[in-house]
């Protein structure tokens, strides 16, 4: 569901931009035996429309690629993935990489949209692979992913105590 919405509220605005189209002027005189051509390219609004915004910018392909290209390959190598496998989360990270670095060059002056708006991916990205990957890759994908972020694990937080102090039980 939430794909869909996220999809859409990144095509809206090159739904809109679509509706303005350039316009040729081309103009031919006489002026004393010599002909003069002029042209003008300008874009205007379609038909009574008003002026949309600029669409929202969007990343280099190659950079959108090469980051899922590379992140593909990490979760192939570490997962083992199947050849089928390893095309469906291809197409999820290229998706879910693409996404999030139009979010960074939309919203690089909100952080706080910026962090939601990628919160978001990464959820929409989690349920995806949830789909694609058995329940053994799912888990091994989470532990690492959990490990990479610094996510402290239930049992690390219940048998460490601070630092110089003594635990409960002593």
């Amino acid at each position: 569901m939430k794909n869909y919405l996220l999809a859409s509220l990144l095509l809206l605005p090159a739904a809109t931009y679509a509706q303005t189209g350039p316009t040729k002027t081309k103009t031919k005189t006489d002026v004393a035996g010599t002909t003069v051509k002029t042209k003008a390219k300008t874009t205007a609004p379609a038909a009574g429309k008003p002026a949309t915004p600029k669409p929202a910018p969007t990343p280099s392909a190659e950079k959108v690629d090469a980051k899922a290209t590379a992140l593909t390959d990490n979760m192939r190598q570490a997962l083992n993935l199947t050849p089928a496998q390893t095309e469906k989360v291809r197409q999820i990270n290229l998706l879910s990489v693409r996404n999030v670095e139009t979010a960074r060059l939309q919203y690089r002056a909100d952080v706080r949209k910026l962090n939601e708006v990628i919160t978001d991916i990464g959820q929409s990205r989690l349920a995806q692979l949830k789909d694609v990957l058995a329940p053994d890759q799912f888990a091994k994908y989470q532990r690492k992913r959990e490990e990479k972020m610094g996510v402290p694990t239930t049992t690390g937080s219940q048998n460490s105590g601070v630092p110089g102090l003594p635990s409960r039980g002593e």
